[in-house]
């Protein structure tokens, strides 16, 4: 089984979301380690949030199963059902089609890491965003009104 350091993977730090829906996550970057080591049938990211980033916008996904695990830092898993606080070793699931959209706020003073799994379903996949007006399908990025 190959060795992935991530010291030595690109960092990636960018949104394709649309204006004014990017500022949230600007603090946000990550490593594709699935990708890094030949994986297709499922992507998993080191992610690291600086303090005050959001992982993403709150959204949930048709046929994207997520899973989080959470390395180091802490941060506040907002829900539709609420909010709940993981550190180090907490771990989250996000069945697909499960409409609960979620996101991660690091609103810690230290940036925190996690590592992001999902299916890679971008043929079927739609992502819903419940508190803005956008929508992500198989096209891309668009506004739903």
């Amino acid at each position: 089984m190959p060795r992935i350091d991530p010291a030595t993977l690109p960092v990636i730090a960018r949104s394709g979301y649309l204006t004014p829906y990017q500022r949230d996550v600007a603090g946000r970057s990550w490593q594709a380690v699935a990708a890094a080591g030949g994986l297709t049938q499922f992507g998993a990211n080191l992610v690291t949030l600086a303090p005050g980033a959001w992982s993403s916008q709150r959204h949930w996904h048709s046929h994207e199963d997520e899973m989080l695990v959470m390395l180091d830092g802490e941060a506040v898993l907002v829900e539709d059902g609420g909010e709940t606080r993981l550190q180090r070793g907490d771990i989250a699931c996000f069945p697909a089609g499960a409409a609960n959209g979620h996101h991660l706020q690091n609103r810690s003073a230290r940036p925190c890491r996690f590592l992001a799994i999902g299916t890679d379903r971008p043929d079927v996949d739609e992502c819903h965003y419940p508190d803005i007006d956008m929508h992500l399908d198989p096209t891309g990025f668009r506004r739903k009104s």
